[in-house]
């Protein structure tokens, strides 16, 4: 039977069996003269979803016998029934006709548009939050977020596939935390993701590899002679409580203390080195903030320009917007002063449309 087909739920099933059995029914008529026999009680959205199940969802008004009536109006044997339907995109039902349709079928049809439209919206935010999470340890995407690793790590996690993934993420069930922790392994580590996605995308990766252990503004304890680097994935400032990793081949990576990458880190302790600051006249560091406002046109330019007018060197600039017109700008710059940045965020709050910056 087709509604056999439409329920999923055996009990459900049985009550819309038992339901069509013993209800008494009304007959209605189409503008063109078809008759529509619906349950008892049946109102103009169960007529709609008699219909096609996509004039039921689109279904905005109705007319009974020439008169515009509410939607959960009842029906009565003769009535003529006309339905109005949105041509809007992303046009729905509302979730308060379960309580007034008659029929299973218009039940079961809105009850389904809801969970396809709950999963469609999680999967959505579940893609997101990753994103965000990577984008914020600056890991590149590109190269991490693949469809096989993904398809890894959903068989991993026990999720039929990508898509379930995400949609468990954005529903709460799995953390993007844990997605991004498992695509850094799947790369080969904090080690290989982090440093390698950082210098690789940084505009300032050039002359970082110029820079001496002075130039940094950190000295390494007991320990004169070895190339050091201020990690991109937090980007350390002075005043920030630190720690130093011993990378392969590249000397030492110093992190902030709460980089999201340190506990990654700490599963090697052999390779945890004590680094303090020591900021020189010639030291300059690394900030990444992030901007959320309105979006608007200029928005981008006019937090440049006030970038530029706190005399600091940005070195790159990102923008996304999300579908309700959020504009989060992600820019990367050079200070010599750590300090100054407390007036350059407060600077950058003043503008038309933002509602906050905050260094990540």
């Amino acid at each position: 039977m087709e509604w056999q087909r439409e329920t999923e739920d055996p009990d459900e099933f049985m009550d819309s069996l038992r339901y069509d059995l013993s209800s008494s029914e009304v007959f209605v008529f189409t503008p063109k003269g078809d008759v529509v026999a619906l349950p008892s009680k049946a109102t103009p959205v169960d007529f709609a979803y008699s219909v096609h199940t996509e004039v039921g969802h689109r279904c905005v008004g109705a007319r009974v016998n020439g008169k515009l009536v509410p939607l959960e109006s009842t029906l009565d044997n003769g009535d003529v029934v006309e339905i109005f339907t949105s041509k809007a995109e992303g046009a729905g039902p509302s979730l308060d006709w379960v309580s007034f349709v008659a029929s299973p079928r218009a039940k079961s049809k809105i009850k389904a548009w809801f969970s396809k439209e709950r999963r469609e919206e999680a999967v959505e935010t579940g893609k997101d939050a990753i994103v965000r999470a990577m984008r914020k340890q600056g890991l590149p995407l590109q190269r991490l977020m693949t469809n096989q690793s993904l398809q890894n790590i959903a068989a991993g996690l026990h999720q039929t596939d990508v898509s379930a993934l995400y949609a468990s993420v954005g529903e709460g069930r799995i953390s993007a935390a844990t997605i991004v922790q498992r695509l850094v392994d799947a790369a080969g580590g904090v080690d290989g993701a982090a440093d390698d996605a950082a210098e690789g995308v940084n505009p300032a990766n050039l002359r970082q590899r110029a820079r001496t252990s002075g130039d940094v503004g950190v000295v390494v304890k007991g320990v004169d002679d070895v190339w050091i680097k201020l990690a991109k994935c937090c980007t350390p400032v002075p005043g920030d409580a630190i720690l130093g990793f011993v990378t392969r081949g590249s000397g030492v990576s110093v992190h902030r203390n709460d980089c999201v990458n340190v506990p990654g880190l700490q599963g090697e302790p052999e390779r945890i080195v004590e680094v303090t600051w020591a900021p020189t006249a010639t030291s300059v560091f690394l900030v990444n903030i992030q901007v959320e406002a309105l979006d608007r046109a200029r928005l981008l330019s006019d937090v440049t320009r006030t970038l530029s007018d706190t005399h600091v060197n940005i070195l790159s600039a990102s923008v996304t917007t999300s579908h309700d017109r959020i504009a989060l700008s992600r820019f990367t710059f050079e200070m010599a002063d750590p300090k100054h940045l407390g007036s350059v965020l407060k600077a950058v709050r003043g503008i038309e449309g933002v509602y906050d910056a905050y260094r990540v």
